[in-house]
């Protein structure tokens, strides 16, 4: 064998034994559903969407996130995970729908669809209500958590005249709660991915755009993930989710 033949091989085996050392890459696919359920601890039909909800999260195609609302309390019990701004989204939800429909448990798909939260099979349907709208999850947006920043990259858009708004939203992977009063009362129940706060990183306006946040300033007690909405529309009027994401902070 000439020393040209065994300087070749010698070459490719070390290039394959390069790259045979090379960490791989965690490659994350893009979510088929947004699924945002509107829940309370104050209301007895909703302990099923609850359930519901936690068999969805170990779903890795589906970003499923619980919004807990604060409209059940004068009944009897606070919710303990509520935010006033959730009843708030729920209802520009429905205003931009149009049928003006909030209750509990509701879960809004992709922005874009309803269903009954404890019913799998009209989430199903909602889920492919959305699929074929344009702007449904089009296009891919990356979310990494290092070097103490959470980092949120968003490619251009097919056109570049695409506009959304990106959230970033803190979340509590489980919570269990002990309920003492109200419908609930004298039960204990878990509560999946549940939204803790909304930070709006900024706008996003067709080009390739790259936002970051300390981990820090999305931190707060029991908080373990983080998802990212980019959302056409505004908070006040939201549409058709157009891209999204989730990881764990630890």
């Amino acid at each position: 064998m000439s020393d040209r033949k065994t300087g070749a091989r010698l070459a490719l085996a070390s290039v394959i034994a390069s790259a045979l050392m090379v960490p791989a890459l965690s490659v994350q696919a893009e979510p088929r559903a947004v699924i945002e359920l509107f829940t309370s601890q104050g209301c007895d039909s909703c302990p099923p969407a609850d359930k519901l909800a936690g068999e969805l999260a170990k779903d890795p195609t589906l970003i499923t996130l619980s919004l807990a609302v604060d409209y059940w309390d004068y009944i009897g019990w606070k919710d303990t995970l509520a935010l006033p701004g959730h009843g708030n989204r729920q209802r520009a939800y429905a205003r931009m729908r149009g049928d003006r429909n909030v209750f509990t448990p509701q879960v809004v798909v992709n922005g874009a669809a309803q269903a009954r939260g404890s019913d799998k099979a009209d989430i199903d349907r909602a889920i492919a209500q959305t699929k074929g709208q344009a702007t449904v999850l089009s296009m891919p947006v990356s979310l990494k958590v290092a070097d103490g920043k959470v980092t949120v990259q968003a490619p251009a858009g097919k056109t570049g005249t695409e506009k959304g708004e990106v959230w970033l939203c803190p979340i509590i992977k489980s919570a269990t709660v002990e309920i003492t009063r109200g419908e609930n009362r004298g039960h204990t129940f878990t509560y999946h991915n549940i939204v803790r706060r909304w930070v709006k990183l900024g706008e996003w306006n067709g080009a390739a755009a790259t936002w970051s946040i300390p981990v820090k300033d999305v931190q707060s007690e029991g908080v373990d993930e983080v998802a990212v909405l980019v959302q056409s529309g505004t908070a006040a009027a939201p549409g058709p989710v157009i891209a999204a994401a989730i990881t764990s902070l630890k």
